[in-house]
């Protein structure tokens, strides 16, 4: 392909060309296409009492973890192709490819341990998806609303929450129906994704070697501060909701279904209360929203760890620490829209993605060990207090050190210098685009 004409900077390749209505669509599509994939990656959390009964394995926790593992490394890679070659294709490719392994569980993986294990591996592949959205997303909008729409975007977590309701009542049905309805869903988003999404005016692909663009991304200070902050955030979000059903099934005897409801309202909590979090970001700034939610965190994991009986009460305090997790992992994004450059969200996003996702893979094996060893979950209670209070240090250290120029947000001028960076307006509206970064002759006589 040969390079594009260089051209004066244009406001016509911004974010601040493109209309509310394709925006909300980008967003729509972006949120729509998260949910639906973390629905097919928490497929086996609900069932993992149920593989125990039958015998499968005496302990769920490594079913429930291996999906969370494989999804948190991949998102390294996925973040940073994502800047390669755009949400459209990335987003829409995963969806696709999805469908493979959450068959193959529904089909053959479900009744033998070591095929389970081989499923949730490749199935762990849904879990990328964060590290398309984050950047797609951020690249649609102005810097004064990253946050808030990024916090939206981060709503596709309830996808977890659908798998929590409609998995074991179809499972009852038919132990083949929640994968089947998963895929056909997978399938018809993955077509209307790649036929209706559109990458962001601005956007232009990173010619980088993915190498050189990964070592430059771990070289970034805000890298290793947000993926600590996001692995506590989102990993405890993770950890919580891919084990309550275990967790409260073992210490408080509930039945399965009835622990996998409560699952549902934590994670129902946590989607609700995240784009509040960006929103907040947005409104107060990133370390006061963080501030507040890492505080919450940690209150109410201290209180957890002596075991209150009452259901009103353990209850109150789960729900109060899921909304901290949502809120800290909506204001952490809005810190990395905030703080760093757009053409490098994908793959910082990449980093702290999979931070967060390892952050909730540890934790249920070591409460599954705790639970085994002394049938007790204080100390772990009592480590995640501890590592929260960390992540409260990391928050004020950062607010109390400004980012430098060259860490700053929105590169405009070196992005208008270079010559990749011409003519992104031009090069949005042509059909021959194979990334779909185009907006379409119909959209633009839309623009105000």
């Amino acid at each position: 392909m040969s390079q594009p004409e260089m051209h004066q900077p244009s406001t016509a390749g911004s974010p601040a060309s493109a209309t509310n209505a394709q925006r909300t669509r980008a967003l729509i599509f972006a949120t729509v296409g998260f949910t639906v994939t973390f629905w097919a990656w928490s497929l086996i959390s609900p069932l993992g009492p149920h593989f125990v009964e039958e015998k499968l394995t005496d302990d769920s926790a490594l079913l429930v973890a291996v999906p969370v593992l494989v999804g948190s490394l991949g998102r390294i890679v996925v973040g940073a192709l994502t800047d390669r070659l755009g949400g459209r294709f990335m987003m829409s490719f995963i969806a696709l490819i999805t469908v493979i392994p959450v068959l193959f569980v529904g089909f053959i993986g479900q009744y033998n341990y070591a095929t389970l294990i081989v499923g949730g591996f490749f199935l762990g592949v849904a879990g990328t998806s964060f590290a398309v959205g984050v950047p797609y997303v951020n690249r649609w909008f102005p810097k004064e609303s990253r946050g808030s729409a990024i916090g939206v975007y981060g709503m596709g977590m309830g996808g977890t929450a659908i798998a929590a309701f409609t998995t074991v009542p179809l499972y009852n049905i038919w132990p083949q129906l929640p994968f089947v309805v998963a895929a056909v869903v997978l399938v018809i988003y993955a077509l209307l994704a790649f036929t209706l999404m559109r990458n962001p005016p601005d956007w232009q692909p990173v010619r980088q070697n993915l190498i050189t663009t990964l070592g430059q991304t771990l070289s970034v200070k805000l890298t290793w501060q947000a993926a600590y902050l996001y692995a506590l955030a989102f990993g405890g979000y993770v950890a919580f909701s891919v084990y309550l059903p275990t967790y409260l099934n073992n210490d408080y005897g509930l039945e399965p279904a009835d622990a996998s409801l409560r699952m549902a309202g934590f994670v129902i909590v946590a989607v609700i209360t995240r784009p509040l979090g960006g929103i907040l970001a947005d409104r107060l700034g990133a370390v006061k929203a963080l501030g507040v939610a890492y505080s919450l965190v940690a209150i109410c994991a201290i209180a957890l760890s002596f075991h209150p009986v009452e259901f009103i009460v353990y209850s109150s305090e789960f729900i109060a620490m899921s909304a901290g997790f949502g809120l800290a992992s909506g204001a952490t994004f809005a810190l990395i829209a905030q703080r760093s450059d757009p053409a490098r969200v994908g793959s910082i996003t990449g980093f702290v993605g999979a931070a967060g996702g390892l952050g909730g893979f540890v934790p249920p094996l070591l409460l599954g060990a705790m639970w085994s060893a002394t049938h007790d979950y204080s100390l772990g209670l009592l480590l995640l207090a501890g590592f929260t209070v960390i992540a409260l240090l990391i928050t004020l250290w950062i607010g109390a050190n400004p980012p430098t120029t060259a860490e700053a947000v929105d590169h405009h001028d070196s992005a208008a210098a270079a010559p990749s960076a011409g003519s992104s307006a031009e090069r949005a509206g042509t059909d021959s685009d194979p990334t779909g970064s185009g907006i379409s002759d119909d959209d633009k006589e839309t623009r105000s």
